[in-house]
């Protein structure tokens, strides 16, 4: 939901913040006011063309910001993570228009580009009217549409995936049907790659255990000199550690008698001489190991080196060298067995191409069967809506080679007057035809995609009198379950509106300014009058007034 709108320095608009409810949200206002300019600030803001001429004269840049409650919007939420950028219940998406041309766009306070942005908008709202984001201009969207009718989605999953594991299938065997030549150049390829891996032997780790010898090795000599040097000041050599500790404990131990002290002493040194045997042992059997042998530094040097270059050819290390090396047997069996491998692709492709023909079958049937359903609601809602000769079509057409949606195309076309042939409907349906037809599918799939925030510019265009009621009334039904804003001159519609928002212009230091204030009350009835009797607005217009938002609530 489009909880909060803020607008600065857009066309006449210097700042405006308004916050948006819940329900079907009615703007309405004199002409020229600037309802216009909120829905184009809006589309700006959900990655339309940005133009330096809405900055408001004076002023360097033009700011739009929203933020939308999304709640747990699993679609949205998955894309902000692959994105990179933070979720939760609230998204907020700032844009900046700068007259040097240094456009920049925030989401949730992290610079996005334009692209990013087009992704995310249009799970956030939907326009209908003369603007760019009208889902029903894209024909991809029309099928997804069709089948939600149906209740046909789960069928149209199972399809995408059988014709994913088709596509797999025929991959793998089209990969396997290389030419000879090239085959058996691969072959040549991969037998000297598995020969020069599996002739070194690897060890897992052993590289690690190598570097250790190395270094070992290099340092034999420092290490050799400190532990027999050790070994001898410690224990061999004359006058060595533990000759002198002894000597001293075995004459503190002949005075312990004049002194007990002195014999406690005697018995903490020969503690400390035992500790120093000890080292001295371990010392000694330390030296003992050490190899002074060049032939075993020289093998160690060259075994790394052979490893050092089988990493960096073909893996970075000994594991995953390893690894490399069973797909390199995995992928020779398939080569030098080909033939065995295809007719085993090929009865797979067979039956995965049966499975996708039979999924398909039963998916195209349901959807046959609710193309003809559909098209009558919609046609019935249209005529309640000033569009009484208008007819709509669901068209399936059967593609030649099954394709990721289905074993057909479909699209939404519409015959707007008697006597006309239909024509797809992206192509020459008008703004405020969209915006009806738009309508009329909300109330004929009223689950009939995510996005939860719909905006209608010009739904009421070339209508009046009963139709008009019809439109808001069917707005008011579906602002039941989502929110709705709609800019209207119409007042039959904005009777409905559960909230009524005016936009109003003034002037203010020789300046216009835009501002759009909620209406409650007798403000609201003034300005159902005024859109009812013009400027002349009388005690007759205003018991109109009344009269219209009574009977509206009781039809709502």
């Amino acid at each position: 939901m489009l909880s909060d709108l803020i607008i600065k320095n857009f066309a006449i608009v210097e700042h405006l913040h308004v916050s948006f409810q819940d329900g079907f949200n009615v703007l309405t206002g004199e002409t020229g006011a600037g309802k216009s300019i909120i829905i184009d600030a809006v589309n700006l803001l959900l990655g339309g063309r940005a133009r330096g001429d809405v900055i408001r004269t004076g002023t360097e840049e033009a700011t739009v910001e929203a933020i939308f409650e999304v709640g747990s919007t699993p679609l949205l939420n998955q894309k902000l993570v692959d994105m990179g950028l933070e979720n939760g219940d609230e998204l907020l998406v700032r844009r900046i228009v700068t007259r040097s041309g240094k456009n920049r766009i925030y989401v949730n306070g992290s610079p996005v580009p334009l692209a990013q942005l087009r992704e995310l908008t249009p799970l956030l709202v939907n326009i209908y009217g003369q603007h760019e984001h009208q889902g029903l201009q894209r024909v991809e969207t029309h099928l997804p549409l069709l089948d939600i009718y149906a209740g046909c989605q789960s069928e149209a999953e199972a399809y995408k995936e059988a014709f994913v594991r088709m596509n797999e299938i025929a991959g793998q065997l089209q990969r396997l049907e290389l030419a000879e030549r090239e085959r058996q150049q691969r072959l040549d390829m991969l037998s000297f790659q598995r020969q020069e891996i599996a002739a070194a032997d690897l060890q897992p780790g052993e590289d690690l255990i190598l570097e250790q010898e190395r270094r070992l090795l290099q340092h034999a000599g420092r290490l050799s000199e400190a532990s027999h040097g050790g070994y001898r000041t410690l224990y061999a050599g004359n006058g060595a550690v533990c000759e002198q500790l002894t000597a001293v404990a075995e004459s503190l131990a002949g005075l312990q008698q004049i002194d007990p002290l002195l014999g406690e002493l005697s018995e903490s040194l020969k503690s400390a001489l035992y500790t120093v045997e000890d080292v001295a042992t371990q010392l000694r059997d330390y030296a003992q190991k050490l190899s002074f042998e060049p032939q075993r530094q020289q093998q160690v040097e060259d075994r790394l080196a052979q490893l050092k270059t089988l990493k960096r050819k073909y893996a970075p290390t000994v594991e995953e060298l390893l690894a490399f090396l069973q797909k390199l047997d995995a992928e020779l069996d398939d080569l030098q067995d080909i033939d065995g491998r295809r007719r085993e692709l090929q009865q797979q492709l067979v039956q995965a191409e049966a499975d996708l023909r039979e999924k398909g079958g039963c998916l195209s049937a349901k959807r046959l069967a609710a193309a003809g359903l559909l098209s009558q609601l919609v046609e019935r809602e249209l005529s309640d809506l000033a569009m009484t000769n208008a007819r709509f079509e669901v068209r399936l057409l059967p593609q030649v080679k099954p394709g990721v949606d289905g074993l057909e195309s479909g699209e939404f076309y519409l015959a707007a007057n008697a006597g006309e042939n239909a024509q797809p409907l992206a192509r020459v349906a008008s703004g405020g035809e969209l915006s009806r037809i738009m309508l009329a599918l909300r109330r004929s799939i009223p689950d009939g995609d995510t996005v939860r925030t719909l905006i209608f510019d010009e739904v009421d265009a070339g209508i009046g009198g009963e139709a008009a009621s019809a439109v808001g009334e069917k707005i008011c039904r579906l602002g039941e379950g989502m929110q709705v804003l709609c800019v209207t001159h119409l007042p039959q519609v904005a009777a409905f509106g559960h909230h009524h928002y005016r936009v109003a212009k003034q002037q203010v230091d020789g300046r216009t300014r835009t501002s759009l204030t909620l209406l409650q009350g007798e403000p609201r009835v003034q300005e159902m009058a005024r859109m009812l009797g013009g400027a002349q607005v009388t005690e007759r217009t205003l018991d109109h007034a009344r009269e219209l938002l009574d009977r509206s609530h009781t039809l709502a």
